[in-house]
């Protein structure tokens, strides 16, 4: 699944560029969204800089084998920038395509469809692919857009007996309207 996940995108960048059907902006939106993912929280979770475990002492072995440590934060930042960030935009564009571009200019209900999509997939892979290596008891580094670090994670809520915990949402709940403006910034720049 991670690896599907940084590879789809890629691949459609990559056909889209080929075809000259690829904005220069959206290009810039994937770097950029890169960049702020791991250097906003996925490099500090994996080597679990600032009181935190690394993720290869929160997951299985079995994980550890398939996604080793030191490609781990980037197959997770290419990840979010791909199908979070791109994706994003994209069913958000899709699910409002009776507006005008949904990067013209700010606006609440983009916001809001993007930031579902942010937080809810975070959810997902929080409960249904992570579980074990966010689970209660396994510390998260601090990081910049994780600015809570493991000393106020309260948990959120419980499902399935996997709980979800405000320190693992953060980063998402930021980089949300990071995302929204530099995507509208990126858009409007010649």
């Amino acid at each position: 699944m991670v690896y599907l996940s940084v590879l789809i995108p890629i691949i459609v960048l990559l056909t889209l560029k080929r075809r000259n059907e690829l904005p220069t902006s959206t290009l810039k939106i994937y770097i950029y969204s890169f960049l702020i993912c791991a250097l906003g929280w996925e490099l500090w979770f994996t080597y679990g800089w600032v009181s935190g475990d690394p993720v290869d002492i929160r997951r299985s072995e079995i994980l550890n084998y398939f996604i080793p440590k030191n490609i781990n934060w980037l197959m997770n930042a290419l990840g979010d920038a791909g199908t979070v960030c791109l994706g994003g935009l994209f069913i958000t564009s899709k699910l409002l395509a009776k507006e005008q571009s949904i990067l013209d200019g700010w606006s609440w209900k983009v916001f809001l469809v993007l930031l579902i999509w942010c937080i809810g997939q975070n959810i997902f892979v929080e409960m249904f692919l992570y579980y074990d290596q966010l689970a209660v008891g396994k510390s998260l580094s601090w990081a910049p857009l994780a600015p809570t670090g493991p000393w106020f994670n309260p948990v959120l809520f419980d499902f399935n007996d996997r709980a979800i915990t405000l320190q693992s949402q953060i980063p998402w709940l930021l980089m949300t309207p990071i995302l929204y403006k530099l995507s509208i910034y990126l858009h409007r720049k010649p």
